[in-house]
């Protein structure tokens, strides 16, 4: 068995360059002030010799680790069971990645979790946090404050204080994508449009219920339900609106697992869709949507989209140090560096068969 070969080191990239060892650091570190064709020269003497940073060593230089935690405030069998996570951690891995990133994924399964998570965060071994699927009690912002880490938030933070005006989000229009799926229910003749809710202790729920009571500001109370944006919770709530409204002619549902399972009792209790009852979904999670029975029209929000675009401003505050991100803090990153504290993306309705 022979022995490896020696990890090339600094120096020797440095005599590969023909330049010093504080030159080849700065190159490798992405430090400023290397004229461009020393540049060059030590790029291709790292190619030449395999040379891998160590990042324990770059990290005291540069005091980056080159990893992101992402903090999902939700239990493990609802994260791996829902493929809007899946969409969105697909959005932010791919951007991280790009940039040589690691990321670090964190779940909350209850109270002791978020200190577990905040104590991890408070440690310096990330350089930033994506934070989604908060509750509106949830310790998790209280704690990252704390920590001081930059962060940035899926979803509008509902927290009623200045610290939600200074957290740096990026949210879909919910409250507009609940009234397009309404309204295109109310023009196609129905009268007796329900609503079945997602957990109303999180914003984009309480804006989707928003947007339906919009346009049914006359409708009657009986036609919400509450759900929990899963299809057992579609199942409970569609049993209780057929049991207390046997009128109900259509059905928005907060999401498409929601209405998935409202499909469900539909089918059960003999109800045709769309000819009895005309549903609607919100995410338009393929190929969820195109396999349920019939095809679910529904609200499409961009959740890759929204995952890459929240990795890329938490990104671009590391570089600019903008502290802002963290939810509260102080400080810039110079002119015209600040990132937006909000950012909204559009939705827009798909039709198929469901309505």
């Amino acid at each position: 068995m022979t022995d490896a070969a020696p990890r090339p080191t600094l120096e020797a990239v440095a005599a590969r360059a023909g330049v010093s060892r504080a030159t080849v650091s700065r190159v490798v570190n992405g430090g400023d002030g290397v004229r461009a064709p020393l540049v060059e020269r030590v790029q291709r003497a790292v190619d030449e010799l395999g040379y891998v940073p160590n990042r324990a060593a770059r990290s005291l230089v540069t005091r980056r680790h080159d990893a992101v935690a992402v903090v999902i405030a939700e239990p493990e069998t609802r994260v791996f069971a829902d493929p809007f996570f899946a969409l969105q951690l697909r959005g932010i891995s791919k951007e991280l990645t790009a940039h040589d990133n690691q990321l670090v994924l964190l779940l909350t399964e209850g109270r002791d979790d978020h200190t577990r998570v905040g104590r991890y965060l408070a440690g310096g071994h990330v350089d930033g946090a994506l934070v989604f699927s908060l509750h509106l009690d949830d310790p998790l912002p209280g704690l990252i404050r704390r920590a001081g880490v930059p962060t940035v938030f899926g979803g509008r933070p509902g927290w009623r204080d200045d610290d939600e005006r200074a957290a740096v989000y990026v949210d879909s229009d919910n409250r507009g994508g609940a009234r397009d799926a309404v309204r295109h229910l109310a023009g196609l003749g129905r009268t007796r449009i329900a609503h079945i809710t997602g957990p109303l202790d999180q914003t984009s729920a309480a804006d989707r219920l928003a947007g339906y009571r919009d346009v049914m500001a006359d409708g009657d109370p009986a036609l919400v339900a509450e759900g929990d944006f899963t299809p057992a919770g579609g199942e409970r709530a569609m049993r209780d609106l057929l049991d207390r409204c046997p009128d109900v002619d259509a059905v928005f549902a907060a999401n498409d697992l929601t209405a998935s399972g409202a499909l469900r009792v539909l089918r059960e209790r003999g109800r045709r869709v769309p000819d009895d009852v005309a549903v609607i979904g919100f995410d338009d999670m393929l190929p969820l949507a195109e396999q349920t029975e019939p095809p679910l029209t529904t609200v499409r929000q961009p959740i890759e989209e929204m995952g890459r675009l929240m990795a890329r401003l938490l990104l671009g505050s590391l570089r600019h140090g903008d502290a802002r991100a963290g939810g509260g803090g102080g400080g810039g990153g110079g002119e015209g560096t600040e990132p937006p504290t909000g950012v909204v993306l559009p939705t827009t309705l798909i039709r198929r068969d469901s309505a």
